[in-house]
């Protein structure tokens, strides 16, 4: 039950929206006010509009009185993209908003409401042999659409660039409650880029509402590989290689301790439904007998196969003939083999292609940690530098690191032709937030210790967190999911900046629409 004072700002948003689309009860306001890493002030109210127009007359009548607007997609954030604390605000969540509207096979675009799952579509398109471009996130069983092309994010189909990449345009709500297109239904640009401007917006800009997509054939041919390496070098070197020779549609590595606590958590056929998706995904593309001898291999390697390996590399190759497939894995062998890497068995990409949006478990740690990444992405010739002055980091906070159990690991994926992701992740003790007890599977809950809360780990996590940023910013890093963690415009020749900032101020002249978000401030001045 809403307060009167909090419902006395919420009256103007009342007379425009329907009354299931507010949410004011304690449970839903304590969720919305956390994500991954963080929590925020609560919202006035969790808006979930049922249509496009109800999302568009609730924004407009929030604004008009003064309220801020504040995006969320799927909630993984962990970079405070929808944390707020600088005044009265409404918390849009397009949960409601998840209907395919059209797939057209013929033009090969799919148009979707934003609150659509990455999953979700995914689930739809397969059965069509189809698939977005780049089709989504390792989190893509909760992830949006929406909050895909408003953050930015990259895995699946990496080789063809993050998932904005895959816009064709959109439909977005502006501050006032217009709704503006940005763009031709099925090609981009027509003119200067539009799309591109509000892509990765993280909000600042608008609200998308619907989101029209490139569509490419499903491959139907695919070669799997896990490698070893004993050096960093050696593994940076091999999946540079990898990516410039656009070998692999997915290529994804880690280091030591990543991968120990990757196979402590899971085991690859830890349950029926997981280890009978890759049977039928290999039954589909090779029949009954390979299915059958390929889980066989998977089944007998179970975790040990990784034992004693110090860093893994795991490769996806796709196309429409597995004998040009089976080449490609091969030339991704002989680079690895000329750099000093062995194979080992490729059970890990077999089973992730099969599932590509598991539960979000690893959002904790194997004992109950807690857990947060930060990122960097680089050019091919700063990886082996940056690698190094990470490794010299931790080395410099090693004695505190162990006292107040601080332990860190790094994933590493390549990005297209000319960048790789490195992507170091921090475990430390504390007290598990409402998002974990909403997104983590109940029963894997269950199973993790609760810690308490160690104030001085989290502090030093915080710090570690901004170091690694500097270093990977004074390599000239980019970076995806900016939101409130990542610098932007220090990072934009000023008169570009000074452009995105007149944008903020044309489609936002009050600065309600995710203040503060991408270091844009909080009022019209940008």
């Amino acid at each position: 039950m809403a307060s009167i004072a909090q419902d006395q700002p919420l009256a103007p948003v009342r007379k425009a929206v329907s009354a299931a689309a507010l949410l004011t009860d304690d449970a839903a306001l304590s969720l919305y006010s956390h994500d991954v890493l963080s929590s925020g002030a609560r919202p006035l109210a969790v808006f979930r509009p049922a249509s496009v127009a109800e999302l568009a007359a609730g924004i407009g009548a929030a604004t008009a009185a003064g309220i801020a607007i504040v995006p969320r997609g799927g909630g993984m954030s962990y970079t405070g993209g929808y944390l707020y604390d600088g005044g009265p605000f409404l918390l849009v969540d397009t949960e409601a908003l998840d209907a395919i509207i059209a797939i057209d096979e013929t033009d090969m675009v799919a148009t979707v409401e934003a609150g659509i799952s990455w999953d979700k579509l995914h689930r739809a398109l397969s059965p069509r042999g189809l698939r977005v471009l780049a089709w989504g996130t390792l989190s893509g069983i909760r992830a949006t659409v929406g909050g895909g092309m408003s953050q930015n994010g990259i895995f699946w189909g990496a080789r063809n660039g993050s998932v904005v990449d895959s816009a064709v345009s959109f439909d977005v709500v502006l501050a006032d409650g217009t709704i503006i297109t940005t763009g031709s239904e099925f090609f981009r640009p027509y003119g200067p880029d539009l799309t591109g401007l509000f892509a990765a917006d993280c909000g600042a800009l608008g609200v998308k509402a619907r989101v029209r997509l490139k569509l490419v054939r499903e491959a139907t041919a695919f070669a799997y590989g896990s490698f070893s390496f004993e050096r960093h070098d050696a593994l940076l070197r091999a999946m540079s290689a990898i990516a410039r020779a656009e070998l692999a549609s997915e290529s994804f590595a880690f280091d030591p301790f990543l991968q120990a606590q990757r196979m402590r958590r899971d085991s690859l056929v830890k349950d029926a439904k997981q280890f009978g998706n890759f049977l039928k995904a290999e039954a589909k593309v090779g029949g009954i007998l390979k299915a059958m001898k390929e889980g066989a291999k998977v089944a007998l390697a179970g975790r040990s196969f990784l034992d004693g390996v110090p860093f893994s590399l795991h490769c996806i190759a796709e196309g429409r003939h597995q004998g040009a497939v089976d080449a490609d894995m091969r030339a991704i062998e002989a680079i690895v083999r000329e750099i000093g890497g062995g194979v080992v068995e490729n059970s890990i990409p077999k089973i992730l292609r099969a599932n590509p949006f598991p539960p979000p478990n690893s959002m904790l740690g194997p004992g109950g940690e807690r857990w947060v990444p930060v990122h960097g992405f680089l050019p091919h010739s700063r990886l082996i530098e940056a690698w190094e002055r990470l490794q010299s980091l931790w080395e410099a906070n090693a004695e505190e690191m162990a006292r107040l159990k601080v332990e860190t690991g790094a994933l590493i994926a390549a990005t297209g032709r000319s960048s790789c992701l490195i992507e170091p992740v921090f475990y430390w003790p504390g007290a598990h937030n409402p998002l974990h007890a909403h997104a983590v599977e109940a029963d894997h809950l269950a199973r993790l210790p609760k810690l308490a809360d160690s104030p001085e780990a989290t502090a030093l996590v915080e710090k570690l967190k901004g170091e690694v940023i500097a270093i990977f910013q004074s390599l000239g890093a980019i970076h995806l999911q900016i939101a409130r963690t990542y610098p932007l415009g220090t990072r934009h020749d000023p008169a570009g900046w000074e452009i995105l900032r007149a944008l903020k101020r044309q489609v936002d002249p009050r600065g309600l629409m995710n203040p503060g978000v991408l270091g844009l401030g909080t009022d019209a001045a940008g």
